[in-house]
């Protein structure tokens, strides 16, 4: 293993922003993986810190195919995590929406162009990701579906599903995009958290990266089993069940629970004088794909997201 400064820049009043990178074994560039871009993804950079772990030792084994170059990135943006915030910290942008970057730009373009640079030419590229909305996820890959590859390669990571995303004109900044672009095999990472730690499922995500790395032939084979079979899904596949009205939500099924319709999935009680204004019901079944977990929702939020035919 190598560990190195990929690149750093400079603040008028903290310290240098240094990116660190891990290197493993040698050659042809054949995998990189990224953490956590935004300053809440402690969740993301955790499973990054033990992928490291995870690929030193197999490193040390001889569990790396000779000839093969691997590069986790932990973590890029520090100083949002350092205070707290989500964004950059000065100005509230988003580094996953300022690819690739442009290196005279302002800071978040500057600090996506120097990351480009570190990890284009890589024949895969995988990043450990967050959604916008607060809440928990079944643990899944999500493919942009640009044509240059075929869903059946998220199989290979052994998760329960592998969420197919037709892009949108705001997903042409974002890093898994731009990888695809410059012919580089991309693929978002969820685990079941965010701004807090899940060692179960930062432990199945880094076990699926593995499994991927070992049937693409960059880890020895035979080292991982095949894992779960992978339902491949698209968002049209997934129901968004909104909220009624705003105040305090009171969930009562997680990420994997099996619904009925009808079913009532969460309350919502007036914030102020702690009645129940509104109880959401789904509207099929199915399985729930994701769930909002902050205490406090909005009028109109997705709540849920229900898988259907399950």
């Amino acid at each position: 293993m190598i560990r190195e400064t990929l690149f750093s820049l400079g603040s008028l009043y903290r310290d240098e922003l240094r990116v660190t990178g891990y290197r493993f074994g040698s050659g042809e560039k054949a995998a990189c993986i990224v953490g956590a871009m935004r300053g809440n993804e402690v969740q993301q950079m955790f499973v990054a810190s033990q992928l490291v772990h995870a690929l030193r030792l197999l490193e040390e084994q001889g569990g790396l195919m000779p000839g093969k170059e691997i590069l986790v990135i932990p973590s890029v943006n520090h100083f949002s995590m350092n205070i707290g915030k989500r964004f950059w910290a000065l100005d509230n942008t988003d580094i996953n929406r300022m690819f690739p970057g442009y290196d005279q730009g302002e800071t978040t373009q500057r600090i996506a162009a120097k990351l480009f640079e570190q990890v284009s030419g890589y024949a895969l590229g995988m990043q450990f990701a967050s959604f916008y909305m607060p809440g928990n996820f079944l643990p899944h890959v999500k493919m942009m579906d640009l044509g240059y590859q075929s869903p059946d390669l998220g199989r290979a990571f052994g998760l329960p599903y592998v969420l197919l995303r037709h892009p949108r004109p705001y997903d042409s900044t974002t890093l898994n995009y731009n990888w695809q672009v410059w012919e580089t095999q991309a693929f978002s990472i969820y685990s079941t958290a965010t701004d807090e730690i899940d060692e179960r499922s930062a432990r199945e995500s880094v076990e699926a990266v593995l499994r991927f790395l070992s049937a693409r032939g960059v880890l020895v084979p035979g080292l991982f089993g095949p894992g779960e079979p992978s339902r491949i899904v698209t968002e049209s596949d997934l129901i968004p069940v909104h909220a009624a009205v705003s105040g305090v939500y009171r969930r009562f099924f997680h990420p994997g629970d099996r619904i009925r319709e009808g079913q009532v999935l969460c309350e919502i009680l007036h914030p102020l004088e702690g009645e129940v204004v509104a109880r959401v019901a789904s509207p099929v079944n199915g399985r729930v794909f994701f769930a909002h977990h902050s205490p406090l929702v909005s009028e109109r939020s997705v709540v849920y997201k229900i898988i259907t035919g399950e």
